[in-house]
């Protein structure tokens, strides 16, 4: 684990709550649910901005993408989790540039630009920031969940959309592409598009991706331009 002992498999006295009549039940539920997170405490301990930071780190000890001397783009950063593991992994060899409509906590280490992926001038900009085209393209975006499932899959797939719209523009003959997605079939013209412009396309669900969760991700390597 990149900052030192005291990781997500450490064992922790499971906390319960009360119930109270001034909390609504999913309230107790996902508070419940994160006060026994073992990558929210690891995440705590270790200085990780969100848990999400594991997923990267998972991610990237399965397929070995964050290497020294590679310019990272980590798109919809906010608040800062997956920039953070992509600095500590490039060192000060490479270059790692965050993008966020939101405005993100400065980040030693990282480059961190406000923008809208959908704004056609952003790829441009993203290009002259890292002074030139990108290695690794990262998204993990999610929308704000409206508890329908088919709508929620669809938001989300259209954010992966947007990111690879952009990832086309900046990433290098070779680069790589991962992002977030929900399992639910929408997705297949995504899909198709990265199948044909990678050499290589996986599916993953790291460990520290809830069980619940429909999320998965996507992990496409080798970009052949113009394919």
């Amino acid at each position: 684990m990149a900052k030192g002992a005291g990781g997500p498999g450490e064992r922790q006295s499971a906390v319960r709550l009360r119930k109270s009549r001034h909390r609504k039940p999913s309230s107790t539920e996902w508070l419940a649910r994160q006060l026994n997170d073992p990558y929210v405490a690891a995440a705590r301990r270790q200085g990780y901005r969100s848990r999400a930071a594991y997923k990267l780190i998972e991610l990237d000890e399965r397929f070995h993408l964050l290497r020294p001397n590679r310019r990272i783009v980590d798109l919809g950063c906010a608040p800062g989790g997956w920039t953070q593991v992509a600095v500590e992994r490039v060192g000060g060899r490479g270059r790692v540039l965050g993008v966020d409509l939101a405005e993100t906590a400065p980040l030693a280490g990282a480059l961190l630009m406000c923008a809208d992926l959908r704004d056609p001038d952003t790829a441009a900009a993203i290009r002259t920031a890292l002074g030139g085209g990108a290695d690794i393209v990262l998204s993990d975006m999610a929308p704000a969940t409206t508890g329908h499932a088919a709508t929620d899959h669809l938001r989300i797939v259209a954010l992966a959309e947007a990111a690879f719209d952009v990832a086309e523009e900046i990433l290098e003959p070779g680069g790589s592409f991962v992002a977030k997605v929900f399992q639910g079939g929408a997705e297949g013209a995504l899909l198709a598009r990265l199948k044909r412009s990678f050499a290589e396309l996986r599916h993953a669900k790291p460990p520290a991706s809830r069980a619940e969760s429909a999320e998965t991700y996507v992990v496409a390597k080798g970009f052949r331009r113009g394919a």
